[in-house]
């Protein structure tokens, strides 16, 4: 019984969440994004994630290492893949630097995914448990087809701030990965 309530209130507490003044589109249909806004400046809220290994990881405040939140709606599309390989390839040469790959794929996933495509060089990271990491950065979709996922984001956060971010417009579009490149 208390399984079912803890059910119940997670429920609640998810279509009680707040709209943000953020949107993206999938397809060109406007898709309200729901949770906290954040913006350049802003302190990094620190949210635990489950990683491919089953393992807790915190992300955001403040680290030595520069970090890079990479969230994507799902590991298994053809663009998601694409910045995983990018951002794969790209951490190989940078120092001080994390990247993590976040989406509401289960671990399981996350691991298959990394395993078939020699992923090593970022942690691959799941909010499926508690959809905290979409709703403290305001990426989770509040409405239509892919509700309860997150739109597709990038965040770099230095000394425990944001100092870069970018919400990608349309869901089946690319980031823009020179801007992150350079702006890391």
């Amino acid at each position: 019984m208390k399984l079912f309530a803890a059910a119940v209130m997670a429920f609640l507490s998810l279509n009680a969440i707040a709209a943000t003044s953020q949107s993206v589109t999938l397809s060109g249909t406007k898709v309200k994004l729901v949770g906290n806004e954040i913006k350049v400046g802003d302190a990094a809220p620190m949210v635990t994630l489950i990683s491919s290994d089953l393992k807790e990881v915190t992300v955001g405040g403040k680290t030595a290492k520069t970090q890079v939140l990479v969230v994507v709606p799902s590991i298994d599309t053809p663009i998601c893949d694409l910045e995983a390989r990018t951002f794969n390839e790209k951490a190989s040469e940078m120092k001080d630097v994390e990247i993590f790959v976040i989406s509401m794929d289960l671990p399981f996933a996350g691991k298959r995914y990394c395993a078939a495509h020699g992923i090593k060089n970022i942690t691959v990271l799941s909010d499926f448990q508690t959809k905290a990491f979409g709703n403290a950065y305001g990426v989770l979709m509040g409405e239509g087809v892919l509700k309860g996922i997150e739109a597709r984001a990038i965040f770099i956060i230095k000394k425990g701030k944001v100092t870069y971010k970018q919400l990608v417009p349309e869901i089946k579009q690319e980031p823009d990965f020179e801007a992150v490149l350079k702006a890391i």
